[in-house]
């Protein structure tokens, strides 16, 4: 990736396994990612184990996955660099 890249997350924690899901489309015709994770909602682990999925997903260091916004919602705007 050569840009700064902004998209918005569903996250569902304690799935059965961690995987990035379909995209959906939003009633306000925004694209949303759907991504699971086995992690708890506690502490920010349903965050991190999520930053880490995604930095993998898209081949990027961790450190380059910004959560945004949404920290305690399931509805998050991450960005990737």
């Amino acid at each position: 990736m050569s840009e700064n890249k902004t998209i918005a997350v569903r996250l569902t924690p304690k799935a059965s396994a961690d995987r990035v899901g379909d995209t959906r489309q939003l009633p306000s015709g925004e694209e949303q990612l759907m991504v699971y994770v086995t992690a708890v909602p506690d502490d920010g682990k349903a965050n991190q184990a999520m930053i880490r999925l995604l930095a993998k997903h898209y081949r990027v260091a961790p450190s380059r996955v910004t959560l945004v916004r949404g920290h305690t919602n399931r509805n998050k705007l991450v960005r990737i660099e």
